[in-house]
């Protein structure tokens, strides 16, 4: 069954993973799920490779921080988090110069902490890359 977007996020200017003005980044696109998940749309350029036709680990890892802390959006439209712990698991080399889909949602949330989980998942389905990530809220 497929999910419906109920609306797209604001993107930031200067951030490496959704700003609009960054010549660098990712350039990615944010949108709330009818069933309360984030799900974010990239498709990352050979500036962010590993090995060639790879994408670098640490992009992956930050597309997952992005997205799983921006899910709290959907609940708590004013609030922001830093992140306290992320851990990955890699499952498959993730190609660059294709689209993406990473996905996030909360599992647990607190007055001061919310934890969550992320996939990236290839143009197949296939998950790429998982990760769990503990946040601190911020106003």
């Amino acid at each position: 069954m497929k999910k419906l977007v109920v609306k797209k996020h604001n993107a930031g200017s200067g951030c490496f993973v959704c700003g609009v003005k960054n010549p660098f980044g990712l350039h990615t696109d944010f949108f709330e799920m009818e069933d309360g998940t984030l799900a974010a749309k990239v498709t990352p350029g050979v500036h962010h490779q590993s090995y060639p036709g790879r994408l670098h680990g640490g992009v992956s890892a930050a597309l997952l921080d992005e997205t799983i802390g921006r899910a709290i959006n959907v609940s708590e439209p004013d609030t922001w988090a830093v992140t306290v712990e992320i851990s990955t698991r890699y499952k498959k080399p993730v190609p660059y110069g294709v689209a993406l889909t990473v996905t996030g949602r909360i599992l647990e949330n607190n007055r001061r902490l919310f934890t969550g989980a992320g996939e990236i998942l290839l143009p197949d389905g296939t998950v790429a890359v998982s990760a769990s990530a503990k946040y601190m809220k911020m106003k």
